[in-house]
């Protein structure tokens, strides 16, 4: 997802951090004339198949008639140009279709899940969340170069806590949280250096 001014979507999220809501993908372009912003959102591709937006879809009817759990969707934001770092896991749980003005486009609604761990799926207390607040990893992105400060990757980067989440190391400031490449954070582990 992008909140940036010029942004191809209009995706958005709550003040608390809680509700997303995330807007369907156009169709393919298919020729160097064609606008995809001028055709409705599709659910099926042209031979029948379901679209992502068709599978979002499918995924939240299921979830309403309780015949399956909440799709749990991998959310990314882009934090500065050409950064994108992991959200977090959100459960889809709505859809609407609006018009936007111009044409008709889909918006998944997404709330984020108690399930944060992506290894064990390990319930969490959102009151004590891992997730790093848009703007603490904004200024620790510049304040860090953009590289593992233990190495000085800059590859496969991970927004990481000094102070480990697992023994109450806090996501709210950018004192601990900082960037180590993905080697340097796993040989970390939970240890306090």
């Amino acid at each position: 997802m992008s909140r940036r001014s010029n942004a191809p979507y209009s995706d958005s999220i709550s003040n608390d951090g809680i509700t997303i809501e995330y807007q369907g993908h156009d169709e393919p372009k298919t020729s160097y004339e064609m606008n995809p912003k001028q055709h409705d959102q599709p659910q099926q591709t042209r031979n029948g198949t379901l679209t992502q937006n068709g599978k979002f879809i499918e995924a939240v009817e299921k979830f309403k008639n309780k015949t399956s759990k909440s799709e749990v969707v991998k959310v990314y934001e882009k934090i500065l140009s050409g950064v994108w770092s992991l959200k977090g896991l959100f459960d889809l749980i709505d859809y609407k279709v609006k018009n936007d003005g111009k044409r008709q486009v889909f918006v998944f609604i997404l709330k984020l899940s108690n399930e944060q761990n992506l290894i064990t799926n390990e319930h969490i207390d959102l009151a004590h969340t891992r997730l790093i607040p848009s703007e603490v990893k904004k200024e620790v992105w510049k304040r860090d170069g953009g590289k593992c400060v233990l190495c000085g990757s800059i590859k496969n980067l991970h927004f990481d806590h000094d102070l480990p989440f697992s023994r109450g190391g806090t996501s709210l400031i950018t004192k601990n949280i900082r960037l180590l490449c993905a080697k340097c954070n796993l040989s970390k582990s939970d240890k306090i250096e």
